[in-house]
């Protein structure tokens, strides 16, 4: 029962997130479906591709599928936006000043933008996740 209100609390926040920011945004009538499966994955970088189901990384706000290869390490770095994301396959490994976090399938963690943080993808499984941000995508390096 407890992992059906953990998922069901997942919903809820993709579901109010999306709402905000499409509040803002003119609204389309066009219905987007993406299967994590088959949709066709861009390189980002070494060890990561992506999938922009909506929006766009560039100016913000989208929302999209990334996979992170088994042992990405993506260092530390922050992100001007927020971050908000679901795992659905493998673990998105990721740590602060705080501690460590394993986020793992129906998990979601937001990340505050101007947060500086590590994250990488489980050593065996890797990651896949939907990710959603309100404002541009970035990756900032921590020096």
């Amino acid at each position: 029962m407890k992992r059906a209100w953990t998922l069901a609390g997942v919903a809820v926040a993709v579901a109010l997130t999306t709402t905000l920011v499409f509040a803002d945004q003119e609204q389309s009538t066009t219905v987007i479906f993406a299967h994590s499966r088959t949709v066709k994955y861009s390189p980002m970088m070494p060890g990561v591709s992506s999938y922009v189901a909506w929006g766009d990384t560039a100016k913000g706000p989208f929302g999209g599928f990334t996979r992170f290869l088994p042992g990405f390490d993506a260092g530390m770095h922050s992100h001007t936006a927020d971050v908000l994301l679901v795992v659905l396959r493998g673990a998105y490994m990721y740590r602060d000043d705080a501690g460590a976090k394993r986020v793992g399938p129906g998990d979601f963690i937001r990340i505050p933008g101007g947060h500086k943080h590590w994250s990488g993808g489980d050593k065996k499984e890797g990651a896949l996740f939907y990710q959603e941000t309100f404002g541009k995508f970035d990756l900032i390096p921590v020096k």
